[in-house]
């Protein structure tokens, strides 16, 4: 009796030493199943990754939300709704999706992009894009007698800005009197671009320019060299694209190997 009641102690004493461990592993006991503090640390992590900062508060919020999540679970699965194909094609994409995305992140940390990349592809940028900008407004219009009209009376003194918020069919421009702010040569078609650059500062053509739009009367207000961004300013931006760019030739690359019957 004496040694039954040393084990029974024993046991006991046992136990109480580890219902903290227990209990410091679990948020809660629901209906007699633990709620393990694991899914509570998972939510912090997800809202904190998304920039936002998890308070006393939020805690609170989500361990309430977790305690609420076992709550349904139970009855759901009481019900036998984890029986059902609708649930088991579910929880497959699911996990699909899960993997998948741990695929591409692993992907990520294991080939980020270097600073000699990035200064690379800004370099490449950097010269596909110097040269000269022109500060230029135009005039479109349909036909070439209204053109050649405009230019008249452009001659006779009359206001470049004026007629084009009037007459000019380009919406973005002609409300602004013509103003097509800096840009490069490249960035217009080919027969306006060819007019502007022959032009010689505040100068106007002297004859209708026709492209696949109409007809144009171009003016040029002034030239410069290129203004571009500081490499510092976009390196940010140029990383995130090599990212991508990375991540989308490791995507090719897996389809390709594929064999697909």
């Amino acid at each position: 009796m004496k040694n039954k009641l040393v084990a029974s102690f024993a046991l006991a004493a046992l136990v109480a030493g580890l219902s903290p461990l227990v209990n410091a592993q679990n948020l809660a006991i629901v209906n007699g199943k633990a709620v393990p503090l694991a899914r509570v640390q998972a939510l912090s992590q997800q809202i904190a990754r998304s920039g936002r900062e998890v308070t006393p508060d939020i805690e609170k919020q989500i361990k309430d939300e977790v305690i609420a999540r076992e709550i349904f679970i139970q009855e759901a699965q009481k019900q036998g709704l984890d029986t059902t194909e609708d649930y088991k094609v579910q929880m497959d994409l699911a996990r699909q999706t899960i993997l998948i995305r741990d695929l591409f992140t692993n992907f990520q940390k294991t080939n980020a992009v270097t600073d000699e990349e990035i200064k690379a592809e800004y370099d490449k940028f950097a010269a596909a894009n110097s040269g000269k900008e022109y500060k230029a407004r135009h005039i479109l219009v349909e036909k070439e007698a209204d053109a050649k009209a405009i230019i008249a009376k452009l001659k006779k003194g009359a206001k470049f800005e004026d007629i084009a918020k009037k007459e000019s069919k380009d919406p973005g421009s002609g409300v602004n009197g013509g103003d097509l702010d800096w840009a490069p040569a490249g960035n217009y078609v080919t027969e306006f671009a060819e007019a502007l650059t022959k032009l010689a500062k505040g100068k106007t053509t002297d004859t209708p320019v026709k492209s696949q739009f109409g007809y144009h009367i171009i003016r040029l207000d002034d030239v410069r060299e290129a203004q571009l961004p500081k490499f510092e300013e976009v390196k940010p931006q140029i990383a995130q694209q090599l990212q991508q760019q990375k991540l989308a030739n490791y995507q090719n690359e897996l389809r390709t190997k594929a064999r697909i019957e």
